[in-house]
């Protein structure tokens, strides 16, 4: 009875992790399927490309990863709902600005490194100036709403519970390398591509772990994401949909392997040698940890 005790309890006396993640993961897929099946009458025959539907999409699905992630943690392991790593406060606001900043200069550093050799060059777009609205304003709102709800599954409970759970690195692993396999649906995804939003799952993992807030991380995706989009007009993750107005015009002449060319700067190594850097820089430079007290 005591060794069959300890399959699910801990020495601590707590569920142990791996069943935590399975209650999250069953409770997440019933929620979002209902989440899903709303949307989808919703937008029951309509194209589920518009930003509006993804915008739609994302909310349906970050909403359940948040409310089950929460209540799991209140739950499971008795922690209050700002264990999430959404607590409303000054210092969130500040780490979403600092993410945000950091996200934009990682992406601008990208392009930065293409430019150098040659690979990319901009022009302004005379198109964007009389919509500025659909060239910032709502690919901000959709690109915002997306990495949010990227973030709250990937860096979410699973991850944090792993990691309470002294295994940080797995969380890492076990998060970042679904998060680049689920982006080889995307249009011209291929093996640069993958191994750079691989190593995007770390860049986030690790910014989680800096701060454990996911505000900053939120920041560091979402203005990555609209930087690339709307101010380069760069494909994002060889999508065009969701910028149709940007503010630049991009040209670019290639090669594939340092640029991405159709698949945008993600698929080129000019964006691995940048989130290397500025995972190096995150994961070193100096400042405190935010430690969630359990």
């Amino acid at each position: 009875m005591e060794a069959l005790q300890q399959i699910f309890i801990d020495k601590n006396g707590a569920i142990r992790s791996g069943w935590r993640i399975a209650v999250f993961v069953l409770a997440y897929f019933l929620a979002a399927g209902m989440s899903a099946a709303i949307s989808l009458a919703v937008f029951a025959g309509s194209d589920m490309t518009t930003p509006e539907s993804i915008l739609v999409n994302a909310v349906f699905m970050l909403i359940p990863a948040l409310i089950v992630g929460a209540l799991c943690g209140k739950y499971l392991e008795h922690l209050p709902f700002s264990a999430i790593g959404v607590p409303v406060t000054k210092r969130a606001g500040l780490n979403l600005v600092l993410g945000s900043v950091a996200g934009a200069a990682t992406l601008g550093f990208a392009v930065a490194i293409a430019m150098a050799f040659g690979g990319l060059a901009f022009s302004r777009n005379p198109e964007s100036v009389d919509s500025l609205w659909y060239a910032l304003v709502v690919p901000l709102i959709v690109f915002g709403a997306a990495a949010a709800m990227e973030e709250a599954l990937f860096r979410g409970y699973i991850f944090q519970t792993l990691e309470r759970s002294g295994y940080a690195w797995l969380a890492i692993a076990l998060t970042a390398v679904p998060f680049g396999i689920v982006h080889l649906g995307n249009p011209n995804a291929g093996a640069i591509s993958t191994i750079n939003t691989v190593l995007a799952g770390v860049w986030f993992g690790l910014a989680y772990l800096k701060t454990r807030d996911l505000w900053f991380v939120w920041g560091v995706h979402w203005f990555w994401n609209w930087t690339q989009g709307s101010i380069f007009g760069i494909e994002v993750s060889g999508l065009t949909q969701l910028s149709a107005t940007p503010l630049l015009l991009e040209q670019d002449t290639g090669p594939h392997w340092l640029t991405g060319t159709t698949y945008g700067i993600e698929g080129g190594i000019a964006c691995t040698i940048a989130l290397i850097v500025s995972t190096i820089a995150i994961h070193y430079i100096p400042g405190r940890t935010n430690h969630i007290e359990t």
